[in-house]
């Protein structure tokens, strides 16, 4: 027999988890939900893994991981069947926060590259400005398209015990995720119909019709249909399904740099069998140290010889436009309220988690008393790496991560270790909470536009608060559902739910 899953059974240990308030509890809008799994059994949602699983593979969904010794591994896209779930009145107030970072954030960019008034009027520190990596001296003084220079953000959102939401981090050079936060919908649909017909999660399918639009908007043939391609490092890249993913959906060319060139007249183009065609908007995949040989790294065989000089003199449109990432930085992060209250003359409407800036005296101090408390991020790394985990550390690292502080503290930035929400996950035959984070994607052009949610991502190992794919982290689908929920069921057991198929027909 296959037993049903008991919610009373399930304990988030003092968590915040999105689906279920207490044991036997569940959230109000998920009333019905959880009473749809509860009838299917545990066994039954085992199978149900085991088919998405299938599914993953037989659709390619994929992503690459760069092996210790050097090598890549491509493996399937790991997912989880059970959906995180946000109630659409919370998701308008986060939406219109993330709207709010991501306006600032570009006003910011482009104060940087031209008068760099926040420095002048003393909000933002030039010693942080002075050791970006990732501010570019060759985009002083240019304009991009309608001023815009991150197109693209992905900001990552994380939720502590008391239920608030918080800004982890944002995103602004070459964010991905956003293919599989498409495909995790379609799995979802294919091996859990049933679960739609209680609940119509907003559409997140639109995204690439919306990326267009943003991309085209960009162009500078304004009259023309415009050439829009999607510029990637290749097939050994982490993110190439990805990249083709998009190109494709977006009927977009996908191109390497060897399939582009800028002729005389300071306009791309790109080789075709019918001869050169001119490409008016550029998605690229790629870092900007990669983007041009003549303006950054002289041996890069990835970007395109005279790009920069093409983008500057207003052919082409490059998204994100070179040296958006210099507010990719963690320590830039940590001035984000800052600047939005400079910028806009408001309060951020999301909160960052609290951030001690290394730099400063007694926030180094406190740090370096407090390091086996504390997660410690270097300004630069992502995917997880580089990190202090203050309470899983060795002695020996955390004296590590304490020299490498006191040698640049304006590199290093701390936060509490956050409590992160759970949410419930497929473990064998069984569901155990995992913990996630969020990463809806920001669209910014002539308009702004918020992913319906985002890419959920869990951490598929008991206990452990690191989500990044590269790491054994997973995905879930995320859906943004009303709070008009329906009436029944309103039980979590199968009884109750058999009852209520009775009383439909």
């Amino acid at each position: 027999m296959n037993p049903e899953i008991d919610w009373t059974q399930y304990d988030c240990n003092g968590f915040y988890d999105e689906l279920v308030a207490a044991p036997g509890q569940p959230r109000e809008v998920v009333r019905a939900l959880l009473a749809d799994l509860a009838a299917l059994g545990a066994e039954e949602l085992a199978e149900r893994q085991k088919a998405a699983d299938v599914s993953i593979k037989e659709m390619g969904i994929s992503f690459t991981v760069y092996s210790e010794e050097g090598g890549t591994i491509d493996r399937s896209w790991p997912f989880d069947v059970v959906p995180r779930v946000i109630p659409q009145r919370e998701w308008q107030q986060v939406e219109a926060g993330l709207k709010q970072r991501v306006r600032a954030l570009n006003l910011f960019i482009d104060d940087l590259y031209h008068e760099q008034k926040i420095i002048a009027d003393g909000v933002f520190p030039r010693e942080v400005l002075a050791k970006s990596v990732n501010f570019r001296e060759q985009c002083m003084g240019v304009n991009p398209p309608l001023g815009i220079w991150a197109h693209i953000c992905g900001s990552d959102l994380v939720r502590d015990a008391d239920g608030t939401i918080y800004v982890l981090e944002d995103n602004l050079r070459v964010p991905s995720g956003v293919s599989y936060m498409l495909e995790n919908r379609l799995v979802t649909k294919r091996v859990l119909p049933e679960l739609f017909e209680h609940y119509a999660p907003l559409p997140v399918d639109d995204y690439p019709s919306q990326l267009f639009d943003t991309l085209a908007a960009l162009s500078p043939r304004p009259a023309d249909y415009p050439e829009v391609v999607v510029l990637t490092p290749g097939i050994y890249n982490s993110a190439y399904f990805e990249h083709a993913y998009l190109a494709q959906q977006m009927g977009a060319e996908l191109v390497e740099g060897r399939d582009l060139f800028v002729d005389d007249d300071d306009s791309v183009y790109m080789r075709t069998v019918d001869g050169p065609a001119r490409v008016d908007v550029i998605y690229r995949r790629i870092d900007d140290l990669f983007l041009d040989p003549e303006a950054f790294l002289p041996d890069s065989a990835l970007g395109v010889p005279g790009l920069m000089r093409a983008w500057k003199a207003g052919n082409v449109a490059l998204a994100n436009a070179p040296g958006a990432g210099v507010a990719d930085d963690k320590v830039v992060y940590a001035f984000v309220p800052e600047i939005i209250r400079y910028y806009l003359d408001e309060d951020a409407i999301i909160p960052n988690v609290p951030t001690y800036r290394c730099m400063e005296p007694e926030a180094l101090k406190y740090v370096l008393e407090h390091l086996a408390e504390l997660v410690v991020k270097p300004a630069n790394e992502s995917g997880g790496y580089g990190m202090l985990v203050g309470p899983a550390s060795t002695q020996a690292e955390r004296e590590k991560f304490a020299a490498a502080i006191k040698k640049d503290p304006r590199n290093y930035i701390a936060q509490p270790t956050l409590k992160l929400s759970t949410v419930p996950t497929v473990v064998k035959n069984s569901i155990e909470p995992r913990h996630v984070d969020l990463r809806p994607f920001i669209l910014s052009a002539d308009r702004q536009q918020v992913t319906t949610g985002g890419l959920t991502r869990v951490a598929l190992r008991k206990g452990s608060l690191v989500v990044n794919s590269s790491q054994g982290g997973g995905s879930k689908d995320t859906w943004i559902v009303s709070e008009d929920v329906p009436d029944e069921p309103l039980a979590v057991s199968r009884e109750a739910a058999d009852t209520r198929g009775q009383t439909q027909k």
